[in-house]
Formats: structure tokens, sequence, C-alpha cells
């Protein structure tokens, strides 16, 4: 499965704002920090903000920050709401389906099996599990190299 470049720059975009909790960002700082051009940004922003994931304010003032906490989302359903319009091949597609197997064919059930495996590996990360305790990634997107994740509270660990 290839993830489509929009997914990929909502990662950023998410990813992002998570690093810089507690703080409105704006799409001039993601695009320069991520190497993201501020057209694909703008498209991308709006569609995370219908979708919830990211709050925005407009103004002089204003900029992006996540819609809820970066716990509190999912990877898989990031994935789920921008992949899944994508059809994985031909027979997927309402339109344009012009394979005469498509009624028959069992790779279409493989497929599916497939897809909703990899949705399904995504599905227990959260965009928190990303961000925090990764230094590397602090380092690069966040101005101080935390997570705005409040450390005062014991963290509970499973596995």
């Amino acid at each position: 499965m290839r993830v489509t470049k929009r997914t990929n720059i909502a990662m950023r975009v998410l990813m992002f704002c998570a690093a810089n909790t507690g703080r409105l960002v704006t799409k001039h700082e993601i695009a320069k920090k991520c190497n993201a051009s501020e057209n694909h940004l703008a498209q991308v922003i709006n569609q995370l903000a219908q979708l919830g994931f990211l709050h925005t304010q407009r103004g002089r003032n204003g900029g992006l920050e996540l819609g809820r906490p970066a716990d509190q989302i999912v990877i898989g359903e990031i994935f789920r709401a921008l992949e899944a319009p994508v059809p994985l091949a031909e027979c997927f597609a309402d339109v344009d389906n012009t394979c005469p197997l498509t009624n028959s064919c069992r790779l279409r059930t493989a497929l599916t099996d497939a897809a909703n495996a990899f949705y399904a590996t995504l599905d227990p990360i959260t965009l928190d599990a990303l961000i925090c305790d990764n230094v590397g990634l602090l380092n690069l997107l966040g101005p101080d190299g935390s997570c705005g994740r409040d450390t005062s509270k014991p963290e509970l660990v499973t596995g």
C-alpha cells in the first residue's frame, strides 16, 4: 500500500502541531520545517480542520493547533479518513472500473483484508506516541524539544 502525498503532509502537520502544543503555529512555519508547499498545506489543513483534527483561527494573530489532545488522535483514524477514498485497485472504484473479473476475482477480497490489516496496525498508535519521547523529532519540530505532555502526572505504561 502506498500512502498518498496528502496523508504524508497531513501527518507532518499534525506532528508539528503536537510538537508545538500550547501555541498557534502558522502554515509558513510548517512549510519551512516540513519541506512542504504552502499551497498543499492549505488544502490539507482545511481538510484536517473539517475532520476535527485541527482547530484554525483566522486573522492577524491566527494560526492552527490540534483540535483535540495528541493522545486522543488515533493514526488509523487519520489514515482511514484520508486514504479510504483512494481505491486500492481499479475494481474498487465506483466509476472507471472496466475490469471484467471484478465479480469473480478473489484478489479484491485479499486486498480488502490487507487494507484492513494495515489500518488495524495503525489503530493502537496515537499522535502522542509518535511525538513524545522522540527527542530527534522534537528537536526538529519543537521550539523547546518538548511535546506538551503534562510531565507532573506519571505515565501509564502498558505492554
